[in-house]
Order: C-alpha cells, then sequence, then structure tokens
C-alpha cells in the first residue's frame, strides 16, 4: 500500500472534516462546538493554502490525518509567526503520522522563511504535549481555565518552535513556491515511509 504526504487539495474537505469531527463533538481539544460542514473546510483550506502549507498523510486512497499552519496574528510584525496544527484519524493514531506531518510542515515553513511556530493544547493532554515537546517545542505558558465545554473549564498550554534564526528576516515566501521544490518532496516521501501504519492491525 503507497503511503504519501501531499499538498491538502479542496476535494480532501470531506475526508479532513470526518479526522475532525469527533475532535470537535467529543473532546475539548478543539474549542468549536459543532462540527465544519465539507463546503466550510473547503473554504478553510482554500483561504489558506496558497501561502500557508495545508498537508493530508495518505495510505492507499484514504486520508488519515492532516496538519496545517495558519496565522499567528494579522499585523505585519507578526507576519513571521505561525499557529500549527494536527489531527490523525483514530485508525491510524500512535504510528508515526503526527510526526510525519509535522517534520514535514516545519521544513515547509523553513522553506519559506517562517521564523517562528507556536501551538496551543488543551490540557490535559499528555501525548501532544510530549509530540511537540519530541520535535522542540518548548512550553512559554498557559491559560488557565480559558474554555468552556462538555461542562467544564479547561486550561491551554502555548508551546514555541523556533524555526530559523530570524535577526534579518525576509518576506515570507507562499507556501506555493516551495511546495514543489524537490528538497521538500524527497522529506515527504521519506517521511511518509517512517510512518508505521499497518490497516491489518485495527
Amino acid at each position: 500500500m503507497e503511503k504519501r504526504i501531499r499538498s491538502a487539495d479542496i476535494s480532501d474537505a470531506e475526508a479532513v472534516c470526518n479526522i475532525y469531527a469527533p475532535f470537535v463533538s467529543n473532546t475539548a481539544t478543539s474549542f468549536e462546538s459543532v462540527p465544519p460542514e465539507t463546503a466550510v473546510m473547503e473554504q478553510r483550506i482554500r483561504d489558506l493554502r496558497a501561502q500557508y502549507p495545508w498537508l493530508v498523510f495518505e495510505a492507499g486512497d484514504q486520508v488519515l490525518g492532516y496538519a496545517y499552519a495558519s496565522p499567528h496574528r494579522t499585523r505585519h510584525a507578526y507576519q513571521w509567526c505561525v499557529e500549527v496544527s494536527v489531527y490523525i484519524h483514530a485508525e491510524a493514531q500512535n504510528c508515526g503520522v503526527g510526526r510525519a506531518l509535522y517534520t514535514t510542515l516545519f521544513e515547509i515553513l523553513r522553506r519559506q522563511g517562517f521564523v517562528n511556530a507556536y501551538a496551543a493544547i488543551t490540557l490535559p493532554n499528555l501525548a501532544s504535549v510530549a509530540l511537540h515537546e519530541s520535535l522542540g517545542f518548548a512550553p512559554i505558558g498557559v491559560f488557565k481555565q480559558i474554555g468552556f465545554k462538555l461542562g467544564e473549564w479547561h486550561d491551554v498550554a502555548w508551546l514555541h518552535l523556533r524555526l530559523i534564526d530570524g535577526l534579518n528576516p525576509i518576506d515570507p515566501r507562499p507556501a506555493i513556491e516551495v511546495l514543489h521544490d524537490q528538497y521538500i518532496l524527497d522529506i515527504c516521501r521519506q517521511q511518509a515511509h517512517a510512518v508505521r501504519y499497518d490497516p491489518e492491525r485495527t
């Protein structure tokens, strides 16, 4: 079975929704209260993917995970900063999909010229914190009882990863300019092959 990491397409929106919906409906991982419909997800991908990378992990013809970057803030001085997220289908958790997607995403962001990546994690979530810290993120603070969902208040931890030396940053390149660099294509292939997903184990 072929395993691939590739840029998300608008046609992936339904699969992305299916992965994301349980995190919205059943957990406080996402602070959204209603899972977005496919048309909404299509627009989210469409709005961001020219400037910020959206990636999917695909095994055979099934999308089993996705990761993306989005603006941290909109004012000009924040333009070198992104927020990142990764979501994995229940069938493909704990086999390296998140690490592979994130590793690829961060290399694309470096190639673009982004300097800082931030991640927000609803607590408690030991697995997500461990993944981020294993990839170089450092905790920078906790927003106490910032979100109320599923009948209780939740803390959110913020973590930071310095992507490159940004003493003299340049305007970040659009994602569409770097996604087909041979270096990035090689990273996609290497990271996809490193995933230990086996559909027979489920």
